[in-house]
């Protein structure tokens, strides 16, 4: 999906292009290009006998979508669970911490 984002639009092949050796099979591609499409992930159209593919959803939007599902999974759909882990668990640089000190106080001089 990452190529695919990048790319906008793009052949099997033109995708299979983008990875480092040893590259995916074509077999193995087009089985993850169906189950993108059976998920409306991603379409394609037709030229010639070549499928053109094109991302239905935006990385912003998918990101968000897996990130929820990972905090109801994982962390009893608490946001605050996982910022909690998050921060804990991870080995944050101090002026990491420090961006994340800021990102939440924007946001809640927005509320």
């Amino acid at each position: 999906m990452q190529a695919l984002w990048k790319l906008n639009k793009a052949s099997m092949q033109e995708l299979i292009s983008t990875y480092d050796e040893p590259k995916p099979a074509t077999t193995t591609m087009a089985t993850f290009l169906k189950r993108l499409q059976e998920k409306e992930i991603v379409s394609y159209e037709s030229q010639g006998r070549t499928r053109i593919y094109s991302p239905l959803v935006s990385k912003k939007s998918y990101f968000a979508d897996r990130m929820n599902h990972m905090v109801h999974d994982f962390f009893n759909n608490s946001n605050a669970q996982f910022a909690s882990y998050f921060t804990k668990e991870t080995d944050l640089t101090r002026e990491e911490l420090k961006d994340l000190r800021k990102l939440i106080d924007e946001k809640l001089n927005k509320k």
